[in-house]
């Protein structure tokens, strides 16, 4: 059992690695094209590394403190990161209208396409080990966190079908609009983290 704890720490680690990456790669690729869909995928990347340092302090913990310790601490994080949610998800639904309004056309991004092939290449492989070994521990917040690696992989192909067409047709109001398919997930994600019940036997 304890080196399949370690598994998931290791798993953890290279999950909020790789955001922390995807994030600033796809900001700065954002930036440069004026794209706010690879600018909020980028930001959502940098709350999902938040999510893993909560699982990699609760792994790191197991078996140092009680589960009730665990449970309230993680508590308190899992709130801040559903907040940042919805700032996040408000802040991409402003920057798409108002692109939509005032038809703003970002540049096309090739850059930010492999950015996101690459997401739905390496997220599915990743959110599978992470659900097999939630399983075998018993670990419901691991459990969560494989889901919402899977989610990343469903902003990725939101994005990827955005900035596509963007590039290959010029279909400049893709962008925004796949920016708002990441807001319905962006919100779903923060719904989850402030409301769904967890049970606590404390």
């Amino acid at each position: 059992m304890a080196e399949l704890h370690k598994k998931a720490l290791y798993l953890e680690y290279f999950t909020v690695g790789y955001n922390i990456l995807e994030g600033v790669f796809s900001i700065l690729a954002g930036y440069l094209a004026s794209s706010i869909a690879l600018i909020g995928f980028g930001l959502d990347s940098g709350i999902e590394s938040l999510s893993g340092a909560v699982l990699i302090w609760r792994l790191s913990l197991h078996g140092k403190i009680t589960e009730c310790e665990e449970e309230r601490v993680e508590k308190k994080a899992v709130r801040f990161v559903g907040v940042s949610f919805f700032v996040l998800g408000a802040y991409v639904l402003f920057e798409s209208a108002r692109k939509l309004y005032l038809h703003e056309h970002p540049e096309p991004s090739l850059f930010g396409i492999i950015i996101a092939v690459l997401s739905i290449i390496i997220m599915p492989a990743l959110s599978y080990s992470k659900m097999k070994i939630a399983r075998e521990i018993g670990s419901r917040s691991l459990e969560a966190d494989s889901r919402q690696t899977l989610i990343c992989s469903l902003l990725s192909v939101a994005l990827i079908i955005g900035l596509g067409l963007n590039y290959l047709f010029g279909i400049w109001w893709a962008d925004p609009v796949a920016a708002l398919v990441i807001v319905a997930f962006i919100v779903r994600e923060g719904y989850e983290a402030l409301f769904e019940e967890k049970a606590c036997g404390c």
